[in-house]
């Protein structure tokens, strides 16, 4: 069998695994979300933590709970990374850095999970399991609650309220997020992933010394990654590590994690708000972008370009021979069109228009189907700004789901499309001008300049992944990157809250014969127009300077 017909046989089994769980998965989130009911295990945690989970809360509330919520995990986080080496189960690794536990815990609660350092030589099985585990859950289940949030502006009416921060929090990790795990992390585990608490020991006698290798609850902690859309790694070689990532089949199966509640969650959102259609209209939209994405990765990595290529078949440097092409190229759109740091290649040995490819897929705000929860409430936005700009095509007011867009919601929306490319270019800029950190480069000229570009955009759209070849372990950037992360996580959280709040305000507006349908072919033509004509027209200088530039080159 081909490289090609590979590639191909595998993302078509993906894609049909995808649609057999899009209709339960999207159904029961829906239910869950809907549901008036609390268990037993979710009040002993409601009442730990205080709260009311019946308590309904306007936006600001709302807004407080996940800020608070947020800053109190980064504290915690930062606590115990600090104190890991006076704490059991630290393997004796010494505490971490400041800057550097700054930035991981910064990362982790931002649902990032960017790494600036190496998970095996830095943090033990405290810090890994009761630490950065519990924030992939968390931080996973903060983002689809701030989505429902605004699904609920759309379907209420003549009311500010949102529902229950603290309730859609605690379900989503309880009833939705855990349950998977249990489950994907058996499947992991029969793949070959490890699953233990092992303390460091010696492997063999390799050229006359050892290689030293520690366990670690890895494919608990792996499946969630996958799942939340979280990223980072156990080892710092990540999902290419044959103990997180054994088996074609398991590399196949984590890219299905990352996407499928992602996708799903267009159903829950057309089934909150009454109209299936309307999320058909959405899947739509994200389907044709991460195919589209894809077909041209697979391209770009597949296409010969001199000798070495045509024996290798392809681009495989960087790539893991038991995945191949195909699979890394699969894997690497999925975790750049999300917020999924999660890597099975070395980015950087890419080709410099698949670069290009990853760079451009973080760069769309990562909707395409994006990460749990922001991915929603992104594509929901950019659906906000597509019907604004029919309204003005055609001279009436622009209506989304019987709800009028005006100005404050316009401005809103303007908000959130601009605050993460603020952040990634003014970062990296002045990361070029300063003199200390090009010193981090590895490489010169348009492939470091893509390096630092990289950086900033995995970091300001909580993507996480590394285009590698950066130094980024140095206080410059562990700070700066920090903050694009927490900046780029937060700040779009309030503007979401807002209009959702200024959504379920308003009365429903009568459907007429003018009236825009957004559930139709040529509205999802219109939205991805305009997601790929708002991102070109901010990133297409930067992205001149990088990845065009050396793939015209090569």
């Amino acid at each position: 069998m081909s490289p090609v017909l590979a590639g191909v046989l595998q993302l078509l089994a993906l894609t049909a695994a995808l649609a057999l769980a899009y209709r339960p998965l999207g159904d029961y989130m829906a239910r869950v979300y809907s549901s008036e009911k609390h268990y037993r295990p979710e009040k002993w945690i409601y009442k730990a933590i205080g709260a009311n989970p019946s308590a309904q809360m306007r936006w600001p509330a709302y807004l407080r709970g996940v800020l608070a919520f947020s800053a109190v995990s980064v504290l915690f986080l930062y606590a115990l990374q600090r104190a890991q080496g006076v704490l059991p189960g630290s393997l004796g690794f010494a505490a971490i850095d400041p800057d550097q536990a700054f930035n991981t815990a910064a990362s982790f609660v931002a649902n990032t999970n960017w790494q600036s350092y190496y998970g095996e030589q830095a943090m033990g099985h405290l810090v890994q399991s009761g630490g950065l585990a519990v924030q992939n859950f968390v931080s996973a289940a903060v983002g689809m609650a701030v989505a429902v949030a605004l699904v609920r502006g759309f379907a209420r009416s003549r009311t500010g309220e949102l529902g229950n921060f603290w309730s859609d929090l605690v379900r989503g990790t309880v009833r939705i997020l855990l349950p998977i795990s249990v489950i994907g992390a058996l499947v992991l585990v029969a793949c070959g992933a490890i699953q233990n608490f092992a303390s460091i020991h010696e492997v063999g006698q390799f050229m006359g010394g050892s290689q030293q290798w520690n366990g670690g609850a890895v494919a608990s902690q792996e499946v969630i990654k996958e799942l939340g859309t979280n990223g980072g790694g156990y080892f710092n070689a990540n999902s290419a590590h044959p103990f997180e990532n054994p088996t074609p089949f398991s590399n196949l199966f984590e890219i299905f994690l990352i996407l499928v509640i992602p996708f799903a969650l267009t159903r829950t959102f057309g089934r909150m708000v009454g109209s299936l259609r309307q999320g058909y209209a959405l899947l739509a939209t994200m389907a044709t972008i991460w195919l589209g994405f894809t077909a041209l990765m697979m391209w770009t990595e597949f296409a010969h370009h001199g000798p070495a290529f045509e024996v290798a078949g392809g681009a495989m440097e960087g790539k893991e021979t038991r995945f191949g092409i195909g699979a890394s190229a699969i894997f690497s759109v999925a975790t750049t069109l999300t917020s999924t740091g999660a890597v099975n290649s070395f980015h950087s040995s890419f080709t410099g228009l698949g670069g290009g490819i990853q760079l451009l897929g973080m760069q769309l705000g990562e909707i395409a189907p994006g990460g749990v929860g922001s991915g929603l409430y992104g594509m929901l936005i950019m659906a906000i700004i597509a019907v604004f700009i029919a309204g003005l095509m055609v001279g009436r007011t622009p209506e989304y789901l019987g709800k009028k867009i005006g100005t404050r919601q316009i401005k809103l929306a303007a908000c959130y499309i601009l605050i993460t490319p603020a952040l990634v270019l003014c970062f990296t800029a002045a990361a070029m001008a300063l003199p200390t950190p090009p010193h981090s480069m590895l490489n010169p000229g348009a492939h470091g300049f893509s390096e630092v570009l990289y950086a900033y955009t995995s970091g300001a759209n909580n993507n996480g992944s590394a285009f590698a070849g950066l130094n980024a372990d140095t206080q410059w950037f562990n700070s700066t990157i920090g903050i694009a992360m927490l900046l780029g996580r937060f700040l779009p959280m309030v503007f979401v809250l807002a209009l959702a709040g200024s959504l379920a305000e308003q009365k429903p507006v009568p459907e007429t014969a003018g009236t825009l349908r957004t559930d139709k072919p040529l509205y999802a033509g219109l939205l991805v127009g305009t997601i790929l004509i708002i991102t070109g027209l901010t990133y297409f200088p930067a992205l001149a300077l990088g990845p065009l530039a050396e793939g015209l080159a090569s």
